[in-house]
């Protein structure tokens, strides 16, 4: 059986990040050209998780204008006067605070001089999916950076390799300058730590850097660093002057620095020295808890330099007796010098003579180490705190953040006795943050963590004075426990204070203040963590009888923990039908506002444009009855939809016109018709467009920018329109720069440039220039605006138009074939096509072209082209220094950009071929246009976006942290669409679906972010499990919380309880209401404190309370953990959620109340480590035993059967009488279940010692295989077999096909696959869910397609250029019958230009289109 995985999302969460500035953008720019930007690039910041790599840039800008300040504006027009607030205050909460006076709060500079507010923000820029897992990234220097003043980027992957990396504008892009892998050397050919886990570290001067490997080694990677010693190396070797290196080598620290080098646990490069300098952290003699008496302080702290030319490294610090819970370390400034060691329960400065001062945390250091402690006072010995998994950076030279598990950052002071240090201070904590896996600090003011499961923050350090007197009074850290996840990152208690400077009157004066720092939000980047478990449940999601699947995933830990659910498509929701406007040819809702008549001359009514005014007319057309209709509808004061107007035609597009004061419509009623109406439909102007007394062919297409009109019609041919704004006409415009008359063109559009990317440069050796602005329209929106044309003609040519003046900017032919990257080729206007013979449509086409803004903060232009043959590419234009050589006389100017691709999607779509253009094909045929829209579906929260229509209806936007995404809309066909203000909603859409006219708006809270549209339920633990009861559609999760420690005895009462903080985990399950989107608070039913959930599922069991004999129940299985002395007990519980009376006192009383019903409970000699129902009858793990027992009465649990197993049963999975089992040694088993005698019989079994962590049934025409998944994230699939003689008489299981997934998944759902509406038997699709965050699918191949796509990935992986060089040999299927395909480097396949796509499918022996449909029928989330 053959099978294709693939990622339907990437990992979540930040593992490893670097802060530098790695893209031109972030250099330092002329403060003049800085007074007119938007904004300024700080610095780079690269994140990594598992085989995920995302480049963001960190952007400071203007502060934005707030809508709500204008609907509180609005608000206050109808308060009572004398009661309102003045100028400079604004409301607080309702708590009673009133208003308070923010005039103090205006961001002031040195000298008074005020500032401007401005925001931080990141941007994503770049994103990759790696053929290998990132172990570790570090900015660099090297030679070039010399001459471009920029970073290079160093990336360590889990076989053994360093990638060094810079950023190429040309490409926008990191592109490779070399590979160092080190897999060979003997540390890793024979490597026995399995768990070893490689650590990337650089030199602060970049001379070197070092990745550590097994058997306690380094290998070393040193950089040039000035072109004297370039100089001296090309001597030697012709090609050193493009070698920024020279040669790596392995350090062994055991043999070449100090034998007693052992175990190394962590190490640093340190600053300030002439030579490379390296302080390791290792354990020479292991021990652990319960070795103390022997081993107590065995941890070392060894400080040696690194002589790269004579290879000699003397130790010039060795200290010995640390405790040996140190974990961590980090380097001093060059001011202070040593090193801090982070342990679980101290903190300890070394310094270079080898002197330790130690700071506890809590109680446990005097118990664990003879290491002498400090005289603590009475509030710091009642300090509890345990630094596990925390982290901490210096924010300044003597300042030190220590970032806890939980997210509480505490300053720790370094206190300086002249040169000395003479003790560690820990104040108050000041903030608390996310949960860190990693802190950097970014340039001197910010500082980022990153989390692993949750969002990761950038926060700004501020230093400010506060009185002495104000540590006392610092709020304690249970007062900063919130439970709202925006409050998470709440910045110091301190307040800041003016500061005099220490003088008052002139007069010197002793100051009782001190400088502290302050944390303060700059923005995050946002992750839901690692998936516990999953499930689909079916809410409504507005759709008239339609349920929609959505995926609940127990995602985060925590304080961040709770629900993430996933949806396929954006999820909307109808409100209200609108079958009276019609509309299944168009709509189009447009502002417009009645123009002011005064001494009988026209104006218009002046307008914010920081507050746009919302629509107020409707115009929708059909094509039936022939010749079409149209209909002008405006908002009624009963808020109905009230048609004033009705015009017989069909329109092709409307606008608003003339500064919004007219519209503008292009309509066929027979001929071709340009209307000018007045706001309340009446006709202004008309004109046809005849040539002479001949009608001209039917308008296809129109694009209308104020004040310019183009329409396309069916013979190519183009005509141009421009208004006369002080006429309030329009009139047709010359178009004989771009050609001949019998020009043609087969796509065009008009784009407004509001962001300033679309800039001209002048050819100063053209015989004349750019002419200035010749219309009034354009004079008023010159300094801010710019308009342009794009046209496509039918050879390929794409060309870019200034406008009032038509001169051509831009020309390329390269978008024909969807190339990377293009810019302007400088060509004159390219010639017409001979009319004879007439062209017929071509695959390759374009149909539709458009530049339109894409963003969310700050929308930037892309340029989108959909091709006839279903090809969708989204370029990003990007701007370009002027051209190094002169243009050609024949340009006037050109347009300094290029385009980028960021996006390419392919679609299935299918073309009938019409021989004659009749009424009813016409009424059949399917639109597909790019409509551009703004929506604003929360308050402070704008998109811009384009929407496509047609049988392959899809939303395409851009977020700041995801970049460009195309989300479906879940409709099987939408005929038209348009953005509508018109009920005073900035979030509304009209939209013609198959299901009619409707009124949309997007469902709240949506997370865009993603590649799969999201939702957040915020909850303050982890949930281990989730599962869905079919019976209530509701969500049962079980959730570990943290419970005192107490030892236990026989009977379980307790017999000791520590006299110090330690905690282990207890357990709970919970009821959930996913649709109401709260937590429902009294269902939830705890566990004794030390008894926590292994296992949770719905099962059918039988009854003889129903009808049907058989009712869901929800199954629980537990592990009841007793101490070290006691051996581990579990039990088995059985829940059904029943409906009761529901308390209906409260204003928000639910019409429904559920609860949970205990069955059941049964007590187990061993762990219930898994769980599962089989024909009705309970299937579950005790130990080393499988049992199978039947429901009897409703209230007991009855043995049926049994099976010595393996180990540790970790997955139990069950199709009718058949059961898979998969164990933590023993691999998989293939079970059956008879019931006459009842009886579990072996079919077979896997011989191999495998760890499985899940096992599934995967099927398909009439097959079945096993799918497992180990802790290496290797995915095999097994086939049962007697026939083989390999399975010797069908005792084993044969292995066909191993996968490396890279990534272990614990969770997996088998979900139904139709390959057509008509089929009868689904095949099996698998939905993984990994520790990391990663979902990924499994779908089954037929034999034909499997062998397409299998010569295709051996021609990707040999023939393409792969991110950064890591070639996938080693992440593909093994040999062994490559049964499972890579769909990561599959997908690459879309992304390619069509001219590559046609050379990769030729050498296989098919063609492009036929590859593209089979790829199409297996791609999808589910």
């Amino acid at each position: 059986m053959q099978a294709l995985r693939q990622e339907i999302l990437p990992p979540s969460g930040v593992e490893f990040a670097a802060c530098l500035k790695l893209t031109p953008s972030t250099q330092p720019v002329d403060p003049e050209s800085l007074r007119d930007s938007v904004g300024r690039a700080l610095f780079n910041v690269v994140v990594a998780r598992s085989n995920l790599l995302r480049v963001f840039e960190v952007r400071e800008e203007p502060a934005p204008i707030s809508t709500q300040k204008e609907d509180e504006r609005e608000r206050r027009a109808s308060v009572r006067k004398g009661t309102e607030a003045v100028e400079g205050e604004v409301e607080m909460d309702t708590s009673g605070e009133g208003f308070v006076n923010m005039g103090s709060a205006k961001s002031a500079g040195q000298n008074g001089i005020v500032h401007s507010p401005t925001v931080t923000r990141f941007y994503l820029i770049r994103e990759h999916r790696l053929h290998g897992i990132v172990t570790g990234i570090e900015g660099v220097r090297i030679v070039t950076s010399l001459e471009d003043q920029l970073d290079r980027l160093l990336v360590s992957f889990k076989d053994a390799k360093i990638a060094l990396l810079e950023w190429s504008d040309a490409v926008h892009d990191l592109i490779t300058v070399s590979i160092h892998t080190y897999e060979r050397a003997p540390q890793l050919m024979s490597m026995d730590t399995p768990l070893f886990r490689s650590e990337l570290r650089a030199d602060p001067l970049s001379r070197c850097a070092a990745l550590s490997l097994p058997k306690d080694s380094l290998a070393i990677l040193p950089f040039y660093q000035s072109q004297a010693e370039l100089d001296l190396m090309e001597q030697e070797s012709s090609q050193a002057k493009d070698v920024p290196y020279s040669p790596s080598f392995i350090l062994e620290l055991a043999v070449e620095v100090d034998e007693r080098i052992r175990n190394v646990m962590d190490f640093v490069f340190l600053p300030g020295f002439n030579n490379p300098t390296i302080a390791v952290l290792f354990q020479h003699q292991q021990t652990w808890t319960g070795r103390l008496k022997e081993y107590k302080d065995t941890v070392s702290l060894f400080i040696f330099t690194l002589d790269l030319i004579s290879r000699n490294y003397p130790v010039i610090t060795a200290v010995e007796g640390l405790p040996y819970d140190c974990f961590s370390i980090t380097p001093c400034s060059t001011a202070l010098g040593g090193v801090a060691v982070l342990a679980c329960n101290s903190i300890i400065y070394v310094d270079q003579s080898s002197r330790k001062v130690s700071l506890p945390v809590n109680g446990w250091p005097p118990r664990l180490s003879d290491m002498a402690m400090p005289t603590l006072t009475p509030q710091e010995q009642e300090r509890e705190l345990q630094l596990e998994g925390s982290h901490f950076a210096f924010v300044d030279d003597r300042t030190l953040f220590v970032i806890l598990k939980d997210g509480t950052v505490y300053p720790v002071e370094i206190v300086v006795d002249g040169k000395t240090v003479s003790r560690l201070s820990m104040a108050a904590p000041v903030a608390r943050t996310t949960i860190p896996a990693l802190v950097r600090r970014a340039q001197e003011d910010h500082l980022f963590i990153g989390s692993m499961v949750g969002p990761s923050v950038l926060l700004r350090t501020a230093r400010v004075e506060e009185e002495l007197a104000d540590e006392e009074r610092r709020s304690p850290v249970d007062s900063m426990e919130l439970d709202d996840e925006d409050d998470l990152y709440g910045t110091s208690a301190v307040t800041e204070q003016p500061s005099m400077n220490g003088t008052m009157n002139g007069i010197g004066t002793v100051s009782n203040k001190r400088t502290v720092v302050q944390l303060s939000l700059c923005d995050s980047i946002p992750a839901y963590g690692p998936i516990a478990d999953m499930t689909f449940h079916w809410p409504r999601m507005g759709y008239i009888d339609r349920y929609v699947p959505e995926l609940v995933a127990a995602t985060g830990s925590g304080q961040l923990g709770g629900f993430t659910l996933f949806q396929r498509d954006l999820p909307a929701r109808i409100k209200r039908k609108l079958h009276a406007i019609g509309g299944g040819r168009g709509m189009w809702s447009l502002p417009v506002r009645q123009a002011v008549k005064v001494n009988g001359s026209t104006y218009e009514r002046p307008a914010n444009p920081f507050h746009p005014e919302n629509d107020s007319v409707i115009i929708s057309t059909d094509a039936n009855p022939s010749p079409g209709l149209s209909r002008i509808a405006s908002r009624s004061a009963q808020s109905d939809i009230t048609i004033t107007t009705r015009i017989p035609g069909t329109t092709i597009g409307a606008a608003p016109f003339f500064q919004g004061t007219a519209i503008l419509q292009v309509m066929i009623n027979v001929t071709n018709v340009i209307r000018v109406l007045e706001p309340d439909g009446t006709e202004r102007q008309i004109i046809k467009d005849w040539d002479g007394n001949v009608p001209r062919p039917k308008i296809r297409f129109c694009s209308i920018s104020d004040p310019f009109v183009l329409i396309i019609r069916d013979d190519d041919s183009i005509g141009l329109f421009i208004g006369e704004t002080e006429r309030g006409k329009i009139r047709r415009k010359d178009m004989s720069p771009m050609g001949e008359k019998t020009s043609k063109y087969l796509a065009g559009s008009f784009f407004t440039d509001s962001s300033g990317v679309l800039q001209s440069y002048l050819n100063t050796e053209a015989p004349e220039g750019e002419n200035v602005t010749s219309t009034l329209q354009a004079a008023m929106n010159a300094g801010n605006k710019s308009q342009w044309l794009i046209l496509c003609r039918p050879q390929g040519v794409v060309e870019i138009w200034t406008l009032p003046k038509l001169s051509l900017v831009f020309s390329t032919t390269q978008l024909a074939t969807l190339e990377p990257v293009f810019s302007d080729s400088y060509d004159p206007p390219a010639p017409s096509l001979p009319l004879d013979p007439p062209r017929k449509p071509q695959e390759l086409d374009v149909e539709q072209i458009l530049i339109a803004p894409l963003g969310e903060s700050s929308p930037r232009p892309h340029l989108i082209v959909f091709l006839r043959s279903g090809l969708l590419a989204l370029y990003e234009a990007l701007p370009t220094p002027p051209p190094a050589d002169p243009l050609p006389p024949s340009r006037t100017s050109t347009l300094l950009i290029k385009f980028v691709k960021v996006v390419s999607r392919a679609f299935d779509i299918q073309h009938i071929e019409e021989v004659e253009k009749s009424v009813l094909a016409e009424q059949k045929r399917i639109s597909r246009l790019l409509i551009p829209f703004v929506t604003s579906p929360a308050p402070n929260q704008t998109f811009s976006g384009v929407f496509f229509t047609g049988d392959r209806p899809c939303w395409i936007l851009s977020t700041d942290k995801g970049g460009v995404k195309v989300f479906p809309s879940g409709h099987s066909v939408v005929h038209a669409f348009t953005a509508s203000s018109v009920w005073e909603s900035k979030g509304d859409f009209l939209l013609y679906s198959e299901e009619g006219p409707g009124l949309l708006e997007w469902m709240p809270d949506i997370q865009l972010d993603g590649h799969l549209p999201s939702r957040s339920i915020s909850r303050p633990r982890s949930y281990t499990h989730v599962v869905y009861d079919p019976s209530t559609s509701l969500i049962v999760a079980a959730s570990s919380l943290q419970s005192k420690f107490a030892s236990y005895d026989e009977d379980g009462n307790v017999v000791w309880e520590p006299d110090a903080v330690l905690r282990w985990m207890g357990g709970s399950i919970t009821l959930s209401s996913v649709r109401e989107e709260k937590l429902i608070r009294s269902l939830r039913y705890e566990f004794a404190p030390n008894e926590f959930v292994t296992c949770l599922d719905s099962v059918t069991l039988e009854s003889m309370s129903t009808e049907s004999g058989t009712k869901d129940f929800v199954a629980v299985g537990t592990t009841i953990n007793r101490g070290e002395d006691l051996a581990v007990k579990g039990a088995v519980y059985i829940f059904e959620v029943v409906e009761v009376v529901a308390d209906r006192t409260g204003p928000k009383a639910p019409h429904r109340w559920y609860k949970l019903k205990l069955h059941c409970r049964e007590d187990a000699k061993g762990p219930v480590t898994a769980l599962c129902g089989m024909d009705g009858y309970l299937v579950s793990s005790m130990g080393q035993k499988v049992f199978v027992r039947a429901f009897d009465l409703d209230e007991r649990l009855v043995g049926v059967a049994f099976l010595d197993v393996g180990i540790y049963v970790t997955s139990l999975r069950a199709m009718k009488n058949l059961l898979v089992i998969g164990d933590t040694v023993k691999s998989i088993w293939f079970v059956a279940f008879q019931e006459d005698p009842f009886k579990l019989v072996v079919l077979a079994k896997d011989p191999s010692y495998v760890c499985i962590t899940c096992a599934d049934l995967f099927f398909a025409d009439g097959r079945v295989s096993l799918v497992t998944g180990d802790e290496e994230g290797i995915v095999r699939m097994y086939e049962y077999d007697p026939n083989d003689p390999e399975s010797k008489n069908g005792q084993q299981l044969l292995c066909r096909s191993e996968f490396n997934g890279q990534t272990e998944y614990r969770s997996s759902v088998l979900v139904a696959r139709r390959k057509g509406a008509d089929a009868d038997i689904p095949q099996a699709r698998l939905i993984c869910g990994s520790i990391d965050g990663t979902l990924s699918s499994l779908t089954y191949i037929d034999e034909n397609t499997s062998k397409t796509l299998h010569l295709l990935q051996g021609q990707l992986t040999r023939n393409v250029q792969h991110a950064f060089r890591i070639v996938p040999n080693d992440f593909v299927s093994r040999p062994l019958s490559k049964g499972i395909l890579d769909g990561n480097l599959l997908a690459t396949f879309e992304d390619l230009p069509i001219t590559r796509q046609h050379e990769v499918t030729r050498q296989i022996g098919t063609e492009r289109a036929t590859v593209l449909k089979d790829w199409l029928a297996l791609t999808g989330a589910w």
